[in-house]
């Protein structure tokens, strides 16, 4: 993947008190690793996958992520602006932990008020 070297380089150099996986994220990458045909690549992302989830801390679904996640998707759906629940998801777990998300869709989530965004992949 574009900005893997990169992003892992700033992963390596966090405090891993201050890295946690939104739950939804986890559903999202377990998903696309299904998708993929039984294969060597399929084997060393889901390798991968399973050492990064080993290592990082869950954000779980809360009720402030609840409120959160309404907030986001009535405010935009205000604005005619459309948001992958997934998307809508992922944003309120950041929300709702006062932390910063780490996105490669950075245009998508900086419609969402609030939001802090860091893009890993880039420099």
């Amino acid at each position: 993947m574009k900005g893997d070297a990169v992003a892992i380089e700033r992963l390596a150099a966090a405090n891993r008190a201050d890295v946690r996986i939104p739950q939804p994220v986890v559903a999202e990458i377990a998903y696309g690793i299904q998708r993929l045909p039984a294969s060597k690549r399929r084997q060393r992302l889901e390798e991968r996958f399973d050492l990064i989830c080993g290592e990082l801390a869950r954000a779980p679904w809360t009720d402030s992520v609840s409120e959160r996640f309404g907030y986001i998707k009535a405010t935009l759906e205000r604005r005619g602006q459309r948001i992958e629940d997934f998307d809508a998801a992922i944003a309120a777990h950041a929300l709702a932990e006062d932390g910063v998300l780490v996105t490669a869709n950075g245009k998508d989530m900086a419609r969402i008020p609030r939001l802090a965004i860091e893009d890993w992949a880039r420099r």
